[in-house]
Formats: C-alpha cells, structure tokens, sequence
C-alpha cells in the first residue's frame, strides 16, 4: 500500500504499510477501522475506550483528537488474530518458510525450490543505510508534546506501550548485530527531570540487558533509540522469539515487504527512516531512578522499582505521524492476539529447539508467565511396563532454561504416548489427563530460591521466588469427582472448579507462618471426615472467593497460578519429605490467597467509564458498535 495521506479514495497497490497511518487507512477502507473524532483524554479514557472495544470484539481505533496533544492516536490495530493476519496478508506464507529454513536448515536440502523464495525475500529485506540527510523529513518535538497515555489509575505516569527499543553490541556495532525489543517506556513522574529523561524497563533475559552489560565493562554509555509506529511489522518483529541468527530488522523487513531504512543523527543514535516517531538518547552505566507503577499483563501493577534511566537527546516525529498504543491488564487483551501472530507465525518452532518436547503453551488466562502447559515423549524406558515421568524431567529442565519460558512458575508437562490426540491449548482436558495420572509421591519436583518474572510478585522479593515441575505419565491412577465432597460443604464455602479441582475459601492471609497452621486445620477437619471422601480430589485451591474462582476456567487459571509461590503456597494432604524430595499421598492444596506481599489488582475507574458512555450513545462516534 502506497497512501500517503487521509483521503480513503487511495487506491491500493501492495501491502506495503509505510507508517502506522497507511496500515489505519486501509484498515478503514475494509471496515476494520473506526475513527474517534470527539477530543478524548490520555489521562485513563483513552484506555477505557479502548478496553471495552476489544471486550466487544470490535474494531482498530483511530483518535483523531488527543487533549494535549497535537498527534493522532491508534489502538487495537492487533485486537484479533484475524485482523492481524489481514494486516500481513501478503507475507505471512513467506516469513513462515523464512523461520523453518533458519530453523530447520535441513529442509532447505530436502526442498530447495520451496524456500528460494524465502531466501530471497530475506536477501531483499537487508536494512538500507540512508544519509543523515533523510533527517529533513522528520520534524522535532519534546516528550511533553507526545500523547501522555497513562492506562491505570495508579500508574506512576504517562508510558509508551508499544516502543520498539533499539540498541547495538559495544563489542560489535551497527544494526545487523542490534537488538530490538519492546520494553516499556516511562515518560512522565516519579524523579524523571522533565523532558530530558524518561524510564527504561525491562526484565532479566532480555537482550538488551547483555548489551548494557557489555557498555557498562567499557564504562561508557549505551545510546539508545525508541521507535514508535512506523511500519506494523516492526512492532511485531520487536516481540518476535526469532531463531538463532535471524535479525529482527531482516525479519521486519520481510513481514512488511519495506527494507528496514535507517541513519544516524549527530549523536550517532540509530533513526529508524520509516517510524513515526523516534526518542533518541543514551544510559550511562549503573545509573537508575524509580520506575513504576504501572498496570501489567498479569492483571496487577507492578511496582515502582529502581531501573535504568535514559537522558533523552532527540524527539523526532514525522510529518501526519500517529501515535500507536495499547492497553495491557488481566488476560485477554490485545498482547494475547500477539501471541496467537506469534504462534502462527513461529508453527513449532520451539519444539523443534528441544528435544524430545512436542508442545508447549504459555497459558494465555495466567498471565503467560506463570504458568506452562507442554507435551513430550517418554522414551527413556520402553522396557520397563509401567511407564513413568523420565525423559519427561529432562525436557522439563531444558523448557525451564529458554529463554521467556525461564519465567514460568509451574510447568504442567504429560506424556504424548499417553493421548496422542491431547492438547495443552485445551486447558481443562489438559489439567484433567495431568490430575488423571500424577503420583503425588513422585511426580511433583521444586526449584526453590531461583528467580521468576520480574512482574510477578508472589515470590520473596524482585524476581525472587520459586518453581515446581509436575509431569505426569502412565495409565490413569484415579477417577476425578463430578461434584464437591460432603467433607468439605461441611466445614468450607467450596465449589466444584472443574473434575478433580475444589476451591475453598478461607478468612484473609496474614502471614506465612498463620498461613501453615490454617491450611494444617484444613487439612485435618477434611480427613475426619473420612480419607475416602478425598480419594477423587486431586487439587484444592485456597482462594478469598471460591465462587468467583469456580465461575469459569479463567477465573481459577489466574487466581491459582499467579497468586501463589510454589514453594511457599503449595501443600499436600498427608505431606511429607524423603531424601529432600516432597511429596504428598492426597490432593495438592495450594493457597492463592491475596498475601499482603502481593501488588494491587488492577481495576476499572467508575467515573471514567461514565465518562466515556458518551461516545456509545447516539451521536457519538461509537454510537451502535456492539
């Protein structure tokens, strides 16, 4: 697509998206766009409209007046997986086969002729390196000047939700060797001198962490380039867990059909030709400020913490520049069709990099991190009859040490010999085979004391806390309850989950140590009622609201699984140790209690969803969107 203005009578002739504004037009022009012309406010309503159109299912968003601000806005231009595979429909085939044939060089052997042209996309996607006078078309502005997004009420200040940060090897300079990642942008509050220096986060495996430590080994200051809009595919390459030797420039490149254009400004910061927008600047060794809170995917705010600080040098945009944005919060949000682009696009990927692992799914309703579901084989012993979890543990071990599947908490992992029909994106079926199959005096193995997801606090400390690994193989064990057991309506508020799974609700968490005693009284109050009561309950969820955990499968994935540190919150009827092993003989109990440790639970503003009522009701730009 070649538009270069607003007029809609364009006429398109590639699907070649040179800014953000080109990707909205013709997105318009299918009937997947609608534009918001009354003046809204980044302070929460932008957010609030933006949330309950992804809620209905509905269409990207144009706002065409932001208050304080001259820059038009666009959000949920990846609200669906649909409108994403429309966005790169030209490409998709082609990045597909460019991903197996770095993947799997073999197969470019088997079928040469089937991946030339993968080949040669990739040869024709090699960044551009224009002359610093390209600087021309862009015009600078300050960071104030930027549409001031700010999502959640507690945020500590106006951040950008889909930067694409750039940064290059001290050892190895220039953008074949750079990296580029989204990492979220602080641009307001806390101690941030204004206009002149903005917040830089980003969790321990990322990329840009080595760089910084290779700057800081030289004790010079790493410059640093944020690139905001542009070409869509850049925003999908920044979140891209590309193969070993693939750049994300070239992978850009060959998902948008547009050659990564780039030069270098007087302070030799990388400018990315095509963004809209460019915030240029540098981090000097161990220096940091406070950063935070702000509302994350895991349905909390993450706090405010010490993290890198950038002085900003530039603030570049150009000309009819928009501003894109999302909202992130308790799953499903917009970054959930990001993951669904990233599952098409990748196929097995990962699969194929471990060994033995047939499949594995980052549970989308958990936050993504905490929780893993996987698939693998158990070859390890074809003699011996009774099969049990063996090569299961060593592909465990591998998932757990690569790369954004390092940050699980809990990894569910089953034998494929056992259903080869067996899904881990079915949750509850999933979860079932497990619970079907699991010797709890085997089968569970913890990770304490090692680090989690940076966003995640319902371990010790800052990326502080633990992991368990529950892996299950064989003939089913035990048959699953269908209703809750009379031992536990007795004494409890309980609710049936799903087959197997009981929640229970208990007074609010004070601390670990009354924690312990109140699940040992739980304990004890559903044995007296007869062990044979509890012979069909695998797990029990302790939780401050047992309907709402039972209200849908959703629900109980993300109270129990980001509420909760395995080593510390995970109990077992008839519990014990053997040879620093734990193990239990009745169901897993684990408490996803609130805990006061934890960060607040991220929820809607009433008086700014009144607010923004306005813009559903007859005359108003959303009026009969459903």
């Amino acid at each position: 697509m070649c538009a270069t203005s607003h007029d809609l009578s364009i006429i398109i002739v590639t699907i070649m998206y040179k800014n953000t504004l080109e990707c909205c037009v013709d997105l318009e022009r299918n009937g997947q766009l609608i534009r918001i012309k009354e003046e809204i406010d980044p302070y929460l309503e932008m957010a609030a409209v933006h949330l309950r159109v992804h809620e209905m299912g509905g269409p990207a968003i144009l706002f065409e007046n932001v208050k304080g601000s001259k820059f038009m806005t666009a959000s949920n231009l990846f609200g669906t997986i649909e409108r994403s595979k429309f966005i790169f429909r030209d490409s998709l085939e082609k990045v597909q086969q460019l991903i197996e044939l770095r993947n799997n060089p073999a197969a470019a052997l088997k079928n040469p002729l089937s991946l030339l042209s993968s080949g040669a996309a990739a040869i024709k996607a090699l960044p551009r390196k224009h002359s610093s006078s390209v600087l021309h078309q862009f015009y600078k502005t300050s960071i104030q000047e930027l549409p001031q997004l700010q999502c959640w009420k507690n945020d500590g200040g106006a951040f950008v939700t889909l930067p694409i940060v750039y940064t290059e090897d001290a050892d190895a300079p220039g953008v074949m060797n750079s990296n580029i990642g989204m990492y979220r942008i602080q641009l307001s509050g806390n101690e941030y001198g204004l206009n002149k220096e903005i917040g830089l986060h980003y969790q321990l495996h990322r990329g840009i962490g080595v760089h910084q430590s290779k700057w800081n080994k030289k004790g010079e200051p790493m410059k640093v380039s944020i690139f905001v809009g542009g070409p869509p595919a850049h925003t999908v390459a920044s979140v891209m867990p590309l193969p070993e030797g693939l750049s994300e420039v070239i992978f850009g490149g060959v998902l948008g059909n547009k050659r990564f254009g780039y030069c270098y400004d007087e302070h030799q910061n990388c400018i990315s030709t095509d963004a809209d927008f460019v915030i240029t600047g540098y981090v000097m060794p161990h220096e940091t400020k406070p950063e935070g809170p702000f509302g994350d995917h895991l349905g909390y705010y993450s706090l405010k913490h010490e993290f890198p600080l950038m002085h900003v040098t530039n603030v570049y945009h150009r000309k009819d520049a928009v501003w894109p944005f999302t909202v992130v919060g308790r799953p499903p949000q917009e970054d959930t069709s990001f993951g669904k682009l990233i599952h098409e696009i990748t196929g097995s990927v990962i699969p194929k990099e471990i060994p033995g692992l047939k499949e594995v799914y980052a549970v989308d309703a958990a936050g993504v991190h905490p929780l893993l579901f996987a698939i693998g084989s158990e070859r390890y012993t074809p003699y011996v009859k009774e099969r049990k979890p063996a090569e299961l543990l060593t592909i465990a071990n591998h998932a757990l040490g690569k790369g954004q599947l390092s940050l699980a908490k809990y990894l569910f992992i089953a034998a494929h010999e056992d259903d080869e029909k067996l899904s881990t994106h079915q949750e509850e079926k999933f979860l079932e085979h497990i619970l079907q199959r699991i010797d709890f005096t085997r089968d569970i193995h913890f990770y304490t004391k090692t680090s989690i997801d940076t966003l995640d606090y319902s371990g010790e400390g800052l990326n502080e806390g633990s992991k368990v690994v529950i892996a299950a193989a064989g003939e089913i064990k035990r048959t699953l309850a269908n209703s809750v057991p009379a031992s536990f309506t007795t004494h409890f508020d309980a609710h049936l989950v799903m087959k197997g799974v009981v929640a229970v609700k208990l007074n609010p968490y004070t601390t670990h140590e009354n924690a312990v005693k109140e699940i040992e009284i739980l304990k004890e109050k559903l044995i007296q009622e007869g062990r044979d009561h509890l012979k069909e309950i695998a797990m029990i969820i302790v939780c401050d609201d047992a309907a709402f955990v039972a209200q849908k499968i959703n629900n109980f994935l993300w109270v129990a699984f980001t509420r909760s540190n395995p080593s510390y919150d995970m109990h077992g009827i008839d519990e014990y140790t053997e040879n620093k092993h734990w193990a239990c003989r009745g169901a897993i109990i684990i408490d996803a209690r609130i805990k006061p440790h934890h960060a607040p639970v991220l929820e809607k503003d009433p008086a700014t969803e009144k607010k923004v009522d306005r813009l559903f009701e007859k005359g108003g730009s959303l009026y009969g969107l459903k």
